[in-house]
């Protein structure tokens, strides 16, 4: 009795080749797969824009408008300018 591939001593060479061509599409999608998300962990681009800068007024501007409207000496000036800058 022959068995498919055994006992004939040739062998069978096509599912030979099936296999090899098989493990290296299946090692190169492995392979694919993990730099693919390798890329992506290292890029980290969020599509999302990003939040809006304060538009509020800017308190050194507010602190030159009140001195320049009378509403605050200049020693209180300076005392107030190097609370916010924190410079003397």
């Amino acid at each position: 009795m022959m068995y498919y591939g055994h006992g004939n001593g040739g062998g069978h060479w096509g599912m030979w080749i099936v296999m090899i061509v098989a493990m290296l599409v299946f090692w190169g999608a492995l392979t694919w797969i993990i730099v693919t998300l390798l890329h992506q962990r290292g890029s980290r681009s969020d599509p999302r824009p990003p939040p809006p800068i304060a538009t509020g007024p800017d308190p050194l501007r507010i602190l030159d408008e009140r001195l320049a409207r009378g509403k605050i000496d200049e020693e209180e000036y300076k005392r107030l300018r190097y609370l916010l800058k924190g410079t003397g």
